[in-house]
């Protein structure tokens, strides 16, 4: 996480609940590190962005994927900067939280057991960041949608699962109004019997053999009549991180999940499917 407040505006401040932005930071798409209390303790590390104006906006929590925010070299992920930046410009407020270097753990891609666990930690950052948002004066409470890539979009999936039973009384605010799952893993899902108790959209590739479109089909299928609206758009031909802002199509080795078992899968920007996302994603948002 240092690299992501270091490579951040220099004018960047760290905020916790109950602070306010610096007037630097009202500059739309200027990426903020913050940090959030969380209920058991510790602190969870994020980054912001946020629209011109007094608001109050919409907002996206957005969860990264296996790797964490930072890449393989170390830096802020362009593809999460490219999102943040162009989710602001459209007037959203997008709160990136850092799963993995807020428990001081880096990339988990090749780790098959892994402490940071899509269906419990991260749905917990994904509640405490929902949480933070609402407690802004800036951000319209009801208006908060989720956002996910890979592993991230599994733990969205996770996040907005329906109850088998309401929740105990608590003082949560608003529940997450939408989210889109951004090519996840669905067999666990598909196993648990998934369903979704908000709108829900899921964009996969076809090509993709990290995840496979077609056991997210079937679990898309076998949620209806017993969910919230959900919807899959499949892309012909596209792979994994089909959004990313640009990465040549390569082959990575040595991941933990794949779908042929074999850990070896290929990841690249497809420029079709990259640019319906871009402009999908808030359309969904915006309902």
């Amino acid at each position: 996480m240092r690299a992501i407040f270091t490579l951040l505006t220099a004018a960047a401040v760290i905020i916790s609940a109950g602070q306010v932005l610096s007037t630097h930071a009202l500059a739309a798409g200027n990426p903020e590190a913050i940090e959030i209390p969380q209920k058991e303790g510790g602190r969870l590390k994020a980054v912001l962005f946020r629209p011109e104006g007094q608001g109050p906006f919409p907002a996206v929590v957005a969860l990264h994927n296996c790797t964490g925010l930072n890449n393989s070299a170390g830096t802020f992920g362009a593809r999460y900067r490219d999102w943040g930046e162009r989710l602001a410009k459209n007037g959203y407020v997008v709160l990136m939280p850092d799963s993995h270097g807020s428990r001081g753990a880096g990339s988990q891609c090749a780790t098959r057991s892994r402490s940071i666990r899509n269906d419990r930690e991260r749905v917990a950052d994904a509640d405490a960041a929902r949480a933070w948002l609402q407690a802004q004066s800036w951000v319209a409470p009801d208006r908060i949608a989720l956002l996910g890539w890979s592993s991230g979009a599994i733990a969205a999936l996770w996040a907005v699962r329906a109850r088998t039973q309401p929740p105990p009384q608590s003082n949560d605010g608003p529940d997450f109004r939408s989210a889109v799952a951004l090519y996840p893993g669905c067999r666990r899902l598909s196993n648990a019997a998934w369903s979704a108790r908000v709108p829900t959209l899921i964009l996969i590739g076809r090509a993709d053999d990290q995840a496979s479109a077609a056991i997210c089909q079937q679990m898309v299928a076998g949620a209806r009549g017993r969910s919230a609206r959900v919807e899959i758009h499949v892309y012909p031909g596209a792979h994994h991180d089909f959004d990313h802002p640009n990465r040549p199509l390569q082959l990575r080795t040595g991941l933990a999940f794949s779908a042929d078992g074999s850990g070896r899968v290929h990841s690249g920007t497809n420029p079709a499917a990259r640019a319906d996302a871009l402009k999908r994603v808030p359309e969904w948002f915006s309902r």
